[in-house]
């Protein structure tokens, strides 16, 4: 049986593996620049963060961006949403709204992407 490695990063996981083949989660609606901070609530009930989830805990101990997640995670937009949605589920995180200067910015990338 072949295995595929990538030499630097180890064994190649797909993305929706990470997420259990799920494309939509509560956390579809997040915006780019929410701000994402972790309440550290512990986990309760049968849910238990998975490895990317602890390491999104860690990132956002200190407010962080959905998009300054996805990036430090090296994880497309819409896995990390998933992940996120799932933390916010179980009141693990809390999604705070972009500043103004944020919106402006928000806005400005809008208009990049139009073009």
């Amino acid at each position: 049986m072949t295995r595929w490695m990538d030499e630097e990063a180890g064994p190649v996981v797909r993305p929706y593996v990470l997420i259990g083949g799920r494309t939509r989660s509560s956390g579809d609606t997040l915006d780019l620049v929410a701000m994402v901070t972790a309440t550290g609530t512990p986990p309760t009930g049968k849910f238990v963060p998975g490895p990317e989830q602890e390491r999104i805990l860690s990132l956002v101990a200190q407010a962080t961006s959905v998009a300054d997640v996805a990036s430090d995670l090296d994880l497309p937009l819409g896995v990390v949403r998933v992940l996120l949605g799932d933390l916010q589920d179980h009141k693990l995180i809390s999604i705070g709204r972009a500043s103004a200067s944020e919106r402006i910015l928000k806005e400005v990338i809008n208009g990049l992407w139009a073009l």
